[in-house]
C-alpha cells in the first residue's frame, strides 16, 4: 500500500508530498539530495478534489481541517494554479535549475567525473593487441572502404596480416555485400579519419569514445530519473568498470553504437516527459486562470489542451533512426519507448484531471508522437545510406536497373535496388544459424554464461611480460559479477515495485531491458552471441541503481536505518570495483601466466 501523502522529515515536521500517482505510474522527488528519497514512491491528491496542501513561505504545511497540519481538500482554485499542476505533474524538482546553488555544480560534476573514471579505462592501452580481433575483421575494415569509397569494398585473402601491419591500402575494386546498416561503420571512420587507419588506436577511437560518452549519460540520465547525487554516480561507477561494456568499449564492433543511440533516446524522451508536463501544467492554469470558478471549463476537461511541438521527441527519433541505421534490432526498441513515451501522457492527462483522458491522450499525445518520431527516424536512417546512393558499383546498386518491375516503375531505381538490398539481408539474418564456439542462448546472458572470447593468445616464456613457461593473453567481454547477477536481482524487485507500487521509473528500464533482451527469444534457432546485451546493459545498470536506492532508504529513516543502507551499499560498490580490478587482465590483453588466467575463469564456460 502506497504511503501517506505527508510524510514526515527528520525532524519529525510533516511536508506535502509533491508527486501524484496516476494510472500506471508513480512520481516522486528528491528535493534534500537524499538517494532513498527519491525512490520512496509518494501518493498524493487526485484530479477529483484532492490536491496538494499549500504550503507557507517556510515550506510547512498550513493548518488544515479536521487534521492538524494535514490538508487533504483544496480548491479548484488552487488545484488548477500552474504551480500546483507542475507539482503534481513532475514534482517539486523540475530540473537541475531547481537545486540549491551548492548542489548544481555537481549535478553536471558528477557524470563528468564518472565518465573520466571511464575514459581512463577505455583509453589506456587502446592500441593493445596490435591486432584486429573478433569481428573488428568486418566492421574495421568496411570503416576503412568507407573512408575511401564512400561504401563497402571488397579485400583480398590477406587483410588481416596487411591491415596488422599498417598497410591498409589494398582494397580491391569490387563491392562487398555487408548485412549491417552503415551508420556504425561510418563512426568508426571518423576515429580512421582522426588518427588514421594503418593503426589500432584509429580503428578503437571512435568505439572508446563513445564507451565513455554513454558512461556520462548513464550518470546523468539516473540524475534525472532518481533526483539524487548518489545514485547518479552509483549508476555511472557501475557502468564505468563493468568488464562487458569495458570491452565493448574497447574493439571496434557495432553494438556499443547501438547502445549508445539507444540510450541517447531514452533520455530524450525522459526529457520529453517533463516538457510535455510542464505544458500541460501551464495550458490548464491558462485556461483555469480565464475561467471564473479559477478551473477549466467542462468542456475544456473533456480532453484537455493540445501541447503544440514536442522538441525533443524530434531528438528521439533522430537517435531512434541512427539506432536502427547501426543494427536492426534497435526497432524493438522504437515499438517500446513509443508506447512507453504515450503511457506517459495519458498518466499525465489523467492527472491532470482530464475526464476522457484515455481518448484525449490517443489523439493528441499518440498520434503527434508518431508522426514526430517515426518520419525523422526514417529520413534518419535512409540519409545514414548516402554514400551508397552517391557510389555506381556499390553492391546490388545497379540491381534495378536489370531487373525491372512492372507496377513498381514509378520507383527511382535507386530505391528499388536499397529496397531489395534489405529484403536480401533481412533473408541473411533469419537463415543465419551455422554453429559458432562462442554461441550463447538470451537464457544463459544476465548470469555471464558463455561471454565470447574476442582474443586468446598463449605467449611463450622470454616474450614480453611473460616471465613463466606458459603465459596467457586474453580479451573476453566478461561482465562484472556484481553488476550482472546484481542486476539480475533487481530486475526481479523492479517488477515488484512497478506492479505493486505502480514506479513508473521501475516500469521505464524494465521496458529498455525488455525492448533488448526478450526479442531475441524468438530466434531460437538463430546464431547469438552474449554481446549484443549490450544494448541494454545501460538500463540494467539502472535497475541496479534503483534497487541500491532503496537500501539506502529515505531521509526521514532512522539514522541507524541510514546507516545500514550506506554500509550495504559501500560493500556493493567495492566489491564491483575489486572485481574488475580482479578481472582487468582478461579484460585488455593483459600479459599474465596461464595460471592466473585459469583462475579467473570461474565456470567451465568462461573457456
Amino acid at each position: 500500500m502506497n504511503q501517506s501523502p505527508v510524510p514526515a522529515t527528520t525532524s519529525g515536521m510533516p511536508v506535502a508530498s509533491p508527486a501524484t500517482a496516476g494510472a500506471g505510474e508513480t512520481a516522486a522527488e528528491d528535493t534534500s539530495g537524499q538517494p532513498g528519497d527519491a525512490l520512496e514512491p509518494r501518493t498524493a491528491a487526485r484530479p477529483s478534489g484532492r490536491a496538494l496542501a499549500p504550503q507557507d513561505h517556510h515550506g510547512g504545511l498550513l493548518p488544515g481541517r479536521g487534521l492538524e497540519n494535514h490538508r487533504w481538500v483544496s480548491p479548484p482554485a488552487e488545484a488548477f494554479t500552474a504551480q500546483a499542476l507542475r507539482e503534481r505533474l513532475i514534482g517539486g524538482v523540475q530540473s537541475w535549475r531547481d537545486y540549491p546553488a551548492s548542489l548544481r555544480l555537481w549535478f553536471w560534476l558528477i557524470p563528468t567525473l564518472t565518465a573520466m573514471l571511464g575514459g581512463v579505462l577505455r583509453f589506456f592501452r587502446l592500441d593493445t593487441p596490435h591486432s584486429l580481433v573478433f569481428d573488428e575483421t568486418y566492421y574495421v575494415k568496411d570503416a576503412y572502404s568507407y573512408l575511401v569509397s564512400g561504401y563497402e569494398r571488397s579485400w583480398p585473402a590477406n587483410a588481416n596480416d596487411s591491415f596488422n601491419a599498417g598497410n591498409p591500402d589494398i582494397l580491391l575494386n569490387t563491392p562487398e555485400y555487408v548485412v549491417h546498416p552503415p551508420v556504425g561503420k561510418w563512426m568508426i571512420t571518423f576515429g580512421m579519419w582522426l588518427f588514421g587507419g594503418d593503426n589500432p588506436f584509429g580503428w578503437r577511437f571512435s568505439a572508446a569514445l563513445i564507451g565513455t560518452l554513454t558512461v556520462f549519460l548513464v550518470s546523468l540520465v539516473a540524475l534525472k530519473l532518481f533526483r539524487s547525487h548518489t545514485l547518479g554516480a552509483v549508476a555511472g561507477l557501475l557502468l564505468a568498470i563493468d568488464g562487458h561494456h569495458l570491452v565493448l568499449s574497447r574493439t571496434s564492433l557495432l553494438d556499443v553504437f547501438l547502445a549508445f543511440w539507444i540510450f541517447a533516446a531514452f533520455g530524450a524522451l525522459l526529457m520529453d516527459r517533463d516538457d510535455g508536463r510542464r505544458r500541460l501544467a501551464s495550458r490548464l492554469a491558462a485556461q483555469a486562470a480565464a475561467s471564473p470558478g479559477g478551473r477549466p471549463s467542462l468542456t475544456q476537461l473533456v480532453a484537455g489542451p493540445w501541447l503544440g511541438m514536442r522538441w525533443w521527441r524530434l531528438v528521439a527519433g533522430l537517435c531512434l533512426g541512427l539506432a536502427v541505421g547501426t543494427k536492426w534490432s534497435a526497432l524493438f526498441f522504437v515499438a517500446a519507448f513509443g508506447v512507453m513515451t504515450v503511457l506517459w501522457d495519458l498518466s499525465a492527462r489523467r492527472i491532470a484531471g482530464i475526464r476522457s483522458w484515455f481518448s484525449a491522450g490517443v489523439l493528441k499525445d499518440g498520434l503527434p508522437a508518431f508522426v514526430t518520431i517515426i518520419p525523422i527516424a526514417a529520413v534518419t536512417y535512409v540519409a545514414s545510406w548516402t554514400g551508397w546512393f552517391l557510389s555506381k558499383d556499390a553492391y546490388y546498386r545497379q540491381w534495378a536497373a536489370s531487373n525491372p518491375a512492372p507496377g513498381w516503375d514509378w520507383l527511382p531505381n535507386s530505391v528499388r535496388s536499397l529496397a531489395h538490398y534489405h529484403f536480401e539481408a533481412f533473408k541473411f539474418h533469419q537463415g543465419l544459424s551455422s554453429d559458432h564456439p562462442y554461441e550463447s542462448s538470451p537464457w544463459t546472458w544476465l548470469l555471464m554464461g558463455r561471454p565470447t572470447s574476442f582474443f586468446y593468445q598463449s605467449p611463450k616464456q622470454g616474450t614480453p611480460g611473460c616471465d613463466v613457461e606458459t603465459c596467457s593473453s586474453a580479451i573476453l567481454p566478461l561482465g562484472n559479477p556484481v553488476v550482472w547477477w546484481g542486476g539480475t536481482i533487481a530486475l526481479v524487485i523492479l517488477l515488484f515495485w512497478w506492479a505493486g507500487r505502480r514506479d513508473w521509473r521501475a516500469g521505464a528500464i524494465l521496458a529498455g531491458v525488455a525492448a533488448g533482451y526478450l526479442p531475441w527469444f524468438m530466434y531460437p534457432e538463430r546464431t547469438m552471441f552474449i554481446f549484443y546485451a549490450v544494448s541494454f546493459e545501460p538500463f540494467l545498470v539502472l535497475g541496479l541503481t534503483y534497487v541500491l536506492g532503496l537500501v539506502l532508504g529515505r531521509s526521514s529513516d532512522p539514522p541507524w536505518r541510514r546507516r545500514s543502507g550506506l554500509y550495504v551499499v559501500a560493500i556493493v560498490l567495492v566489491l564491483a570495483v575489486l572485481a574488475t580490478a580482479f578481472f582487468y587482465p582478461v579484460l585488455t590483453a593483459e600479459v599474465i601466466s596461464y595460471q592466473e588466467w585459469r583462475m579467473r575463469m570461474w565456470m567451465p564456460s568462461w573457456i
